[in-house]
């Protein structure tokens, strides 16, 4: 059997690797071995904000909504329950874009949560 020469093939990945680290600092984006290490960090790395910005996302919402309700006399906690005794099902991500972009509807939906709470106690 003729022997496999392995040149065009292996040239093929180092470049792949060098161009998927090209940015990286020092020598982990111009000499092979290193530039693999860094890549596979990086992707993991990347792999798993991921899946953490969602969580970053949900903190976020929670938090400007709960300024919101802040200024309108009601705590976060206080608003949500509110707005489950009032069957009003809207997800924080919808929550905290009418906060921020029309404080008129919020201001209505923090009435009516504590219309509900007010009702229920």
């Amino acid at each position: 059997m003729a022997r496999i020469k392995r040149g065009v093939t292996r040239h093929a990945r180092h470049k792949k690797v060098l161009a998927l680290t090209k940015g990286h600092r020092g020598t982990k984006h111009s000499l092979y071995r290193r530039a693999h290490e860094s890549m596979l960090k990086a992707l993991s790395y990347a792999y798993r904000h991921r899946r953490e910005r969602k969580g970053d996302m949900r903190r976020l919402w929670i938090l400007r909504i709960g300024a919101a309700s802040r200024e309108h006399g009601i705590s976060y906690s206080k608003f949500v329950r509110g707005l489950k005794l009032a069957e009003i099902e809207v997800d924080r991500k919808l929550l905290a874009d009418l906060a921020f972009s029309d404080p008129t509807a919020f201001q209505e939906l923090a009435g009516i949560a504590k219309q509900n709470l007010e009702s229920a106690a």
